[in-house]
């Protein structure tokens, strides 16, 4: 009898359920999307100036590469202003996209100071600034085997005691044109003036041959590279609180430093 029902009550909410209209459709009138410039620009001690100057898309335009022909580039550094030229490349080499170049080479020094400013005739300005920073060399690399054989990485080097410092702490396998195997976004607000030490979990074997490289970043750079982090974990994760990207420039979207780094290679044995 509780068999009969409990299959009575089953059929009941199952005919219940296909009588409502669940499903309603709502239309959302969204407003329209102003694009904006998407500048991205890094200076590296003996290599030309260049950078990427592109247009922001809607989310539901058609995928491709919005150029921007008009796009003036210009970088000032000690009361010089050095003009960009627009000239689309490829950087076989390390696999980078550029816009604009200038066949000058940055020699910039500790210290000295470089903004940025890109304009378009429709009005839109970007600019940014970027102040080079001092070298910090890896101190020591080692590693440890467990009983599988397999590999833990230690990278260590001396924090600064008198500035705040951030750091990014990348490694890869063979090629620094690889996906990295491990990186690392960090600052020494717990290791002000300590010797750091970086690693992570027994990643690697015998024979592996690893890059490691250690960058020393300004604050505005690690707070973008943190947020594009974190962008990326909850792109897709409904769960996810929407996370916004924290750009280093003004006027626009996007980054614009310079890259300092000690840069080392081993193999494991």
């Amino acid at each position: 009898m509780k068999q009969r029902l409990f299959f009575s009550y089953m059929l009941l909410l199952a005919l219940l359920a296909t009588a409502c209209d669940l499903q309603k459709d709502i239309e959302v009138e969204l407003p329209p999307y102003e694009p904006e410039l998407v500048v991205e620009g890094y200076l590296e001690y003996g290599k030309p100036y260049r950078i990427t100057v592109l247009e922001s898309s809607s989310y539901f335009d058609k995928p491709e590469v919005p150029l921007v022909p008009d796009a003036k580039a210009y970088i000032t550094f000690r009361g010089r202003r050095i003009e960009l030229h627009y000239q689309p490349h490829a950087d076989q080499v390390h696999n980078k996209y550029y816009t604009h170049r200038s066949d000058e080479v940055m020699r910039g020094r500790p210290g000295d100071v470089y903004t940025l400013e890109v304009s378009d005739d429709r009005g839109r300005k970007v600019t940014a600034v970027t102040t080079i920073l001092p070298h910090v060399p890896i101190d020591t690399i080692e590693w440890r085997f467990n009983t599988r054989e397999e590999a833990l990485l230690l990278t260590s080097f001396q924090d600064d005691p008198d500035r705040a410092n951030y750091y990014r702490y990348v490694v890869h396998r063979d090629s620094v044109e690889r996906a990295s195997a491990r990186e690392i976004v960090t600052d020494d607000g717990l290791t002000n003036g300590q010797l750091v030490t970086l690693g992570g979990g027994y990643n690697y074997a015998k024979n592996d041959t690893l890059i490691i490289s250690l960058y020393h970043i300004e604050e505005k750079y690690h707070d973008f590279l943190r947020s594009t982090s974190d962008a990326k974990s909850s792109n897709g994760n409904p769960f996810a609180q929407p996370s916004r990207i924290k750009s280093t420039v003004e006027g626009g979207i996007g980054v614009f430093t310079n890259l300092v780094y000690d840069r080392k290679m081993i193999i494991i044995k």
